[in-house]
């Protein structure tokens, strides 16, 4: 997808507004304030004014108090929106027709018709459209992805992944949070969305899956906060997932690929590989993943490169790493799981 021309230079950090105030704002905010993020904040959008005012002044940028103001802003060259799911396809269609390139946090939406939607929608008015999934540019990650690409693992044959994450009845009684209504879903879409695209960006797409999912008898919810899955890839891959967030006290995620040449487990941003011919090679240091109580709990660093990413995309280095229509593949996923787990048998995933 070509960039939109800009008159800045090119150069020049991409003028950018945030819009949703949440607390996945919060990583984005101190990633932003570091310069090699390739971006400077230029105004912030939320529904509480004061939240809004109070951003605003710590860093000295302008607020909005109506969406088609910002939309109309010539200077502002792009958008985080960090809203709920639920309230972002009018905003997307404000920005996306106003010429605003735009970073979503995930999930693009709550079903994969809904995001398809937002995907063709920024596609039809030639922005970009870039989805927050911070988890591939983990170092570890990355080294994995060029193990991969590169051939030096050789062919895939079996995957694990695993996200033991822990969240307390307190996180699911915040109104809206684990519901079809507000988040589409539960542990899939909220948490294990993150490691199921980095899985997907490794093996590339899923073919069929069979599932279960449930909700367990420690959260009082709508949606699930447990599922697992046995999953046939498109390459002839084999593999296994299990997700929860019943795992007090709260445990990192991990992918385990073996391959022809060896096997390599990525737990949080470690990746360790087992070659088979006896050697042992190891890449990044540990982190917090946000795994436990505190769903904030990791560094910025990887927002800041996924947003650098992003900047180099408008400015016109091609699409950004992660785009919208490649965030598509795990909600097909997704939506694949659920359907096994109420059908109880065997489903193909829709490919996107």
């Amino acid at each position: 997808l070509p960039s939109r021309k800009s008159d800045i230079n090119s150069r020049a950090p991409v003028r950018i507004a945030l819009i949703g105030l949440g607390s996945a704002t919060k990583p984005h905010l101190e990633a932003m304030d570091d310069p090699a993020s390739g971006v400077v904040l230029s105004g912030v959008y939320n529904r509480s004014a004061d939240k809004a005012e109070a951003v605003g002044a710590r860093y000295n940028v302008p607020v909005f108090n109506r969406l088609e103001d910002l939309a109309a802003d010539a200077s502002i060259e792009a958008v985080i929106i960090a809203t709920p799911p639920n309230r972002r396809a009018d905003i997307v269609e404000m920005m996306a027709a106003a010429g605003k390139h735009i970073l979503m946090e995930k999930p693009v939406e709550r079903t994969l018709g809904a995001a398809t939607a937002l995907v063709e929608t920024c596609e039809k008015h030639g922005v970009h459209l870039g989805i927050v999934f911070q988890h591939r540019f983990r170092e570890g990650a990355k080294e994995l992805t060029r193990l991969i690409k590169s051939g030096a693992l050789g062919q895939i044959a079996t995957v694990r992944a695993d996200i033991p994450w822990w969240r307390d009845q307190a996180y699911y009684d915040e109104p809206g949070r684990g519901t079809l209504e507000r988040d589409g879903g539960g542990v899939l879409m909220s948490q294990a969305i993150h490691t199921l695209d980095l899985m997907l960006s490794l093996t590339g797409p899923a073919a069929s899956v069979q599932a279960m999912v449930a909700t367990s008898r420690l959260h009082k919810m709508e949606t699930e906060d447990f599922a697992t899955a046995g999953i046939g890839f498109a390459s002839g891959a084999i593999g296994a997932v299990m997700a929860t967030t019943t795992g007090f006290p709260g445990g990192q995620e991990s992918i385990t690929i073996d391959a022809q040449n060896g096997s390599a487990v990525l737990r949080g941003e470690q990746l360790a590989v087992f070659w088979r011919d006896g050697r042992v090679e190891q890449t990044g240091a540990g982190a917090d993943t946000g795994g436990g109580a505190d769903h904030m709990a990791f560094p910025c660093g990887w927002h800041k490169e996924l947003i650098a990413d992003f900047a180099q995309a408008v400015r016109g280095a091609g699409a950004p790493l992660i785009t919208g229509r490649a965030a598509l593949s795990v909600h097909a996923l997704i939506e694949a799981i659920i359907r096994s787990s109420v059908s109880g048998k065997a489903t193909d995933v829709a490919r996107v």
